[in-house]
């Protein structure tokens, strides 16, 4: 069809050079449902292994199930073709180690998304089905990575639109959004210029192909229709898509037929729509005001957060928190803090000490030399009913960063005493960046000014 001729035509494209080199390390392919993404993939599978020579091709999907089948319609066709059939030296068929490798060892095997896929493998080209289901990153680190030593490598995240538990896909689409706009990714805490960062990515590392809706479009628009579904008129009728408005719930089919992003996850601790409305791309800091630190564990221990709480540099400062660092674990979270290369100097930090997973870590930070400012008690409910209030009355924003938006519209909470505070346990999605981002307003509201400097330590003495 001929979007999908156009899709292979321009992910496709070459850097200038002798060397072959893809324009898009990194391809993002987002399409409403049934338009033809799979047969689509199966056909650039088949070149890449058969015509271009990929050493090594890896096809994943949440469910091996579904990548195994995709490996199974590719190796139908090559067999099915007396030319590609007569290429093939060996096919593995048993279930969870299928693969198909050529006489010039090429390669291609199905693998489940998961934190161990492709681990020990050097991938030339890796496609992510379904990439809206990856809730987490594990899958992600450990089968992306598979590329970095390969100049010709490329990874394909297909996929309809995802909802808020879509950290993947909303982050690969946001940073791709970001480039295609000419503007840097945050980097406020590197020690690196937005120039030098546009410079890196001038080339295009990502590229975003997208066939949705526009946001204004309603589900009984027909200009939508075909905008999300571009084999409507050749594969797809519009009596089809006109069934699916008549049944579907309004969310669902925003998702699914117009591929458009919508938040059904929950609606969070805030007013409907006050959280989008306080979000902010990208802030300078005001460095004549205070700064803190807010860490926080997920509950399960698998992750750390680590939130900056500053002011803006506007006539009028705004309070702002940004997710300046997160990585599983928690034994980089001191040598993160203390290293040169912190603009802002971990003079100002907080995390919950009365019991929290967090508060394990507090021996440690008294170990390391870093001091901690106390959040216990009704300080907690006290932060929460301050950050509830600042977003409301617009005195503090965000960064637009994934992580942060979904745990803010599906965080739940839990009564303490007059006040509230965030339930970690039972939000269905890790809610430790939303504490976090609570933790450094309260922090950087009420002690901001512990740490200034005294002009008795600054000025010499003086008499009255």
């Amino acid at each position: 069809m001929p979007w999908q001729k156009w899709f292979l035509i321009h992910a496709l494209e070459l850097l200038p050079g002798p060397d072959q080199v893809f324009r898009f390390r990194t391809v993002l392919l987002l399409v409403a449902r049934q338009n033809g993404k799979t047969s689509l993939m199966v056909m650039l599978i088949l070149w890449r292994l058969f015509t271009d020579g990929a050493p090594m091709i890896i096809g994943a999907a949440q469910n091996l199930d579904v990548a195994e089948e995709t490996w199974d319609r590719v190796v139908e066709i090559a067999e099915a073709i007396p030319e590609l059939e007569s290429e093939i030296a060996k096919i593995g068929n048993v279930n969870g180690k299928k693969f198909i490798r050529l006489d010039g060892r090429e390669r291609y095997r199905p693998q489940a998304a998961n934190r161990r896929g492709g681990r020990g493998w050097s991938g030339d080209m890796i496609l992510l089905d379904e990439l809206r289901e990856h809730q987490t990153w594990d899958a992600w680190a450990a089968i992306s990575k598979t590329t970095i030593a390969r100049d010709r490598a490329q990874v394909y995240g297909a996929s309809n639109a995802g909802d808020a538990a879509s950290i993947v896909l909303r982050h690969l689409r946001k940073m791709a959004i970001e480039s295609i706009e000419g503007r840097a990714p945050d980097a406020f805490d590197d020690d690196i210029s937005d120039d030098e960062i546009s410079e890196f990515l001038a080339e295009g590392t990502i590229g975003l192909f997208e066939w949705s809706a526009a946001p204004d479009r309603g589900r009984w628009n027909k200009d939508g229709w075909y905008q999300a579904n571009p084999a409507l008129g050749w594969t797809i009728k519009e009596s089809a898509i006109a069934a699916a408005a008549g049944t579907d719930p309004e969310s669902i089919f925003r998702t699914e037929v117009l591929c458009q992003f919508v938040d059904s996850s929950g609606s969070g601790p805030f007013p409907d729509g006050r959280w989008e409305e306080m979000s902010e791309p990208k802030v300078v800091r005001n460095p004549d005001l205070p700064a803190g630190y807010c860490i926080d564990v997920s509950h399960d221990r698998k992750m750390t957060y680590v939130n900056l709480t500053f002011y803006d540099s506007d006539p009028e400062p705004r309070l702002r928190g940004e997710i300046v660092a997160m990585r599983a674990g928690t034994d980089w979270v001191i040598p993160w803090l203390k290293s040169d290369e912190r603009k802002v100097k971990p003079r100002l930090l907080t995390m919950q000490t009365n019991g929290a997973p967090v508060s394990s870590l507090i021996p440690d930070f008294e170990e390391a030399g870093l001091e901690v400012v106390e959040w216990a008690g009704t300080d907690l409910g006290r932060a929460s009913g301050m950050a509830f209030d600042e977003l409301v009355q617009g005195t503090v924003t965000h960064g637009v960063q994934p992580v942060l938006d979904i745990a803010a519209n599906t965080a739940r909470v839990k009564p303490a005493g007059d006040g509230w505070l965030i339930d970690r346990k039972n939000s269905p999605e890790d809610a430790a960046p939303l504490v976090a981002w609570v933790g450094g307003i309260w922090l950087v509201r009420v002690h901001g000014n512990d740490n200034a400097e005294s002009v008795y330590e600054t000025r010499g003495p003086l008499t009255f």
